[in-house]
């Protein structure tokens, strides 16, 4: 059987078919009346709402249009969803949303609804609205929310904030946001706001869904304030209802309130929003409608839509508008006409606005890098600290501050540099499972007790902790969330490749999310072992574009590199991971038992500005003379290298150990200079030969043009082993020793 989701032709024709057998009754019914009985809608809502809807369909029917001949870039595919006109005109136009993408017709009413220029009415903001839309189809750089780097629904003068990643992937994101804003504080929304966000039924069992649903759940009967409503429109074949999967399964959520409503119904769909909106907006807490939709103008392999084919929502709109008494059908053809024809007219009229011109273009709004204003942040953060900040920062070290403590470890370090960044940031969090028992390491532990309002568990799931973090930083909050370990990141990827990191990208700067996320990670050859306990790949971090990845080697490096992510953070609105070698964490001494090399005492504040680290700089040791063999590593290595170029110095041979102390962005430039003072370069790479850190300095070093010998030794391509069979594929120091000898021998 071919698929039956219909075309733009036949959807026009039965649309024109089914309005013409309409009939209007004897006598009609006022504006300002209910549009039916015991409706809550009014018909001069109805009517405003049913241009929307019109604008929604004649916006998937121009998108094909354009597509026909190459000048679209996307088929739209809201036919079939407008009613969610309802649930926007059920909102204020300040609360924030994120749309999913058949939200043609929200995006129409909120445009519609909105002040907009002076003198302009509804009907020019609606036409206004088409345009927009269609700016987003043809790839404009006048688009208002990605400038023409793809088509999503937002716009920062409408509170639309964009949803980036796979359906419901955002949804993790929304009960962040509205998480942050119950905690009140300057944001760009009221305190009364309420978040909006909607998904589709395919993205209801997906990872994203689920994990937004446990934890406003679960934060609900915490009794923290979720103010949220999630709307699923759900376009299942045959009629969607509250007895389906989906109806099941979102009814069934601890701590969220259900409601369902038929959404091809737009009186039906309108009251249940607005009941939904108000009961949120005084509760303060989660809900979900589930709206029931059918997918019209679907794609070829799209589920047969059945029956729902004589549930267009717009066939069902002009029902309640005739049988009110409102329009007559021929009227109701006539604004279907005319509305189509102003739709067209912005087609055209978009096609010949300028496209992005150039690589450059493309990623201007990827990722700010001003390496001079962050090395400012750093420096008033230090003079905040030496000042006015000084009580506060006696107070939250409890009298004993930490310059004053003697050598550190890299642990300590971090929990130190944690307690600055508290007392130095109001607006900063530090939240992950069991984090106010000190975390799985113990690197938090007691940083409670500073702010318990700022310092707080999560559940483990890293999806959710993430999409609390990309919330919080859309709130203006500086979250620096912890994870169990690096093997929890794999689970969330999606929500720090789309929903963080390229949150600036996507709305061309109107939007960002700043985060620290602390991951304790890369593999311990001595340690608990087994491949979730003891991963060794990070090679999903550095594929994401406009992720900072920061790996402290020691306690020396450990609090600048902090400083500067959170500096960046706070300046750029920058993402980072900050991957901490769990291997080294107590780790104390370097060449020999006692010597306490490793170790580094804390700077006070006043010396925070000159051992600033700026994100993308290596640093260099230099044993020996320094010019036989040049050792570029990081973490772990770091240690093992330096213990290497030492045993190589009493050789005679000369070593320069680089750590990168950044992978992502790599430090390039330090890396070719120091490569290129030996001619040798070993690059001692701890993650996996295949797709490891080594493979991206190797292209360095090529891009570079390097001239000279290149030797690498990398972990095996294989999950870490438990126990001592993880010593086989692990870097170790012989394996450096033996890869040092072969260059030299050259």
């Amino acid at each position: 059987m071919l698929n039956s989701v219909t075309t733009p032709q036949s959807l026009d024709e039965r649309f024109r078919d089914a309005v013409s057998a309409l009939r209007p009754p004897e006598s009609g019914r006022a504006p300002g009346d209910p549009v039916r009985d015991g409706a809550g809608l009014t018909g001069a809502s109805a009517r405003e709402l049913f241009d929307a809807q019109l604008t929604s369909r004649h916006l998937d029917l121009a998108a094909r249009w354009l597509r026909s001949f190459n000048e679209g870039f996307h088929t739209g595919g809201s036919s079939g969803h407008e009613g969610n006109a309802a649930v926007a005109a059920a909102l204020r136009g300040d609360d924030p949303a994120l749309l999913h993408h058949r939200s043609a017709a929200f995006y129409c009413v909120r445009a519609a609804n909105h002040p907009g220029e002076p003198g302009q009415d509804s009907a020019h903001r609606l036409e206004e609205a088409a345009r927009d839309v269609l700016r987003g189809v043809v790839a404009s750089v006048r688009d208002p929310i990605t400038g023409g780097r793809d088509k999503i629904f937002g716009n920062p003068a409408l509170h639309l904030v964009p949803a980036l990643s796979a359906p419901g992937g955002h949804l993790p994101r929304a009960v962040g946001l509205a998480h942050s804003l119950a905690r009140g504080g300057d944001t760009a929304w009221p305190d009364d706001a309420i978040v909006a966000a909607s998904f589709g039924d395919g993205g209801a069992g997906g990872a994203g869904a689920t994990s937004a649903l446990h934890a406003a759940g679960r934060l609900d009967l915490a009794g923290q304030r979720v103010p949220l409503l999630l709307i699923c429109e759900d376009n299942t074949p045959g009629e969607p209802g509250p007895d389906g999967w989906t109806g099941t399964m979102l009814r069934g959520r601890p701590g969220v309130r259900y409601t369902y409503a038929d959404g091809c119904d737009l009186a039906a769909a309108h009251d249940a929003a607005a009941e939904a909106v108000a009961w949120v907006r005084a509760e303060r807490r989660p809900a979900v409608l589930h709206l029931s939709t059918v997918l019209l103008l679907g794609r070829p392999g799209d589920p047969e839509p059945g029956d729902g084919l004589d549930r267009d929502p717009l066939i069902g709109t002009a029902r309640l508008l005739v049988e009110a008494g409102l329009y007559g059908p021929d009227e109701v053809i006539t604004r279907y006409d005319e509305i189509g024809w102003q739709v067209r007219k912005a087609a055209e009229e978009v096609l010949g606005e300028a496209k992005l011109a150039s690589a450059g273009e493309v990623v201007a709004s990827l990722a700010a890098r001003r390496p001079l204003r962050v090395a400012h942040a750093v420096a008033e953060a230090a003079g905040r600290a030496l000042g006015a900040g000084a009580p506060t920062r006696l107070r939250v070290f409890d009298g004993r501050l930490p310059e004053d403590a003697g050598p550190m470890t890299l642990a300590q370090t971090i929990t130190a540099g944690l307690t600055d960044a508290l007392a130095a940031h109001p607006g900063l969090l530090l939240f992950g499972p069991a984090t106010t028992r000190g975390g799985r390491h113990g690197v938090t532990t007691g940083l409670s007790g500073v702010d318990a309002d700022r310092v707080f568990d999560t559940p483990a799931d890293p999806t959710t902790i993430i999409g609390l973090a990309t919330g919080a930083g859309l709130a203006g909050l500086i979250p620096v969330p912890e994870l169990d370990c690096l093997a929890g990141l794999h689970g969330a990827a999606e929500q720090l490749r789309a929903e963080a990191a390229t949150m600036a990208y996507l709305s061309s700067g109107a939007y960002r999310n700043p985060l620290v996320l602390r991951v304790p990670g890369l593999a311990q050859p001595f340690g608990i072992g087994g491949h979730l306990a003891n991963d060794n790949t990070v090679a999903a971090l550095r594929d994401v574009p406009g992720l900072v990845v920061a790996v402290p080697a020691r306690a020396a490096d450990a609090a600048p590199m902090l400083r500067s992510c959170l500096a960046a953070a706070e300046a750029d609105g920058t993402v980072s991971v900050f991957l901490e070698p769990v291997a080294v964490y107590q780790t104390r001494d370097l060449y020999q038992q006692g010597d306490s090399e490793w170790l580094a005492p804390y700077s006070a504040p006043g010396g925070w500005a000159d051992e600033h680290v700026p994100i993308g700089r290596a640093r260099i040791y230099g044993l020996g003379t320094a010019q036989d063999l040049t050792i570029v590593t990081y973490g772990n290595g770091v240690r093992m290298s330096l213990r290497v170029a030492a045993q190589l110095a009493t050789e005679g041979y000369g070593a320069r150990v680089v750590d990168l102390r950044w992978i992502n962005p790599l430090p390039v430039a330090d890396l070719v200079r120091e490569a290129t003072v030996t001619g040798r370069v070993l690059i001692v790479d701890e993650t996996r030969r295949s797709g490891g850190v080594g493979e991206g300095v190797l292209a360095a070093l090529v891009d570079g043009s390097f001239v000279g010998s290149v030797r690498r030794v990398a972990a095996a391509d294989v999950p870490v082993p438990l126990g001592p069979a993880a010593q086989h594929v692990l870097v170790g120091e012989d394996a450096i020793t033996q890869g040092a000898h072969a260059l030299l021998a050259r």
